[in-house]
């Protein structure tokens, strides 16, 4: 499940929906938008940070990276 979530905000960032530096939802908005456990949608941004599709800024919340 966590990979189909990602793949959703990958293809939000893609299509400009999610626009560099913007902020995407976090582990909250995720799982309500969702319907999925907080631990999924962690495990979703935690992939795109791998990816380097989005950066967490501690406090402030996960954007957009600015380059790809």
């Amino acid at each position: 499940m966590w990979r189909q979530v990602a793949e959703r905000i990958s293809k939000r960032i893609a299509d400009g929906t999610y626009p560099p530096g913007s902020r995407v939802p976090g582990i909250v908005e995720l799982s309500a938008e969702f319907g999925i456990a907080a631990s999924t949608a962690q495990k979703a941004l935690a992939h795109l940070r791998e990816t380097g599709e989005v950066r967490t800024e501690l406090g402030l919340g996960t954007f957009v990276s600015d380059s790809k």
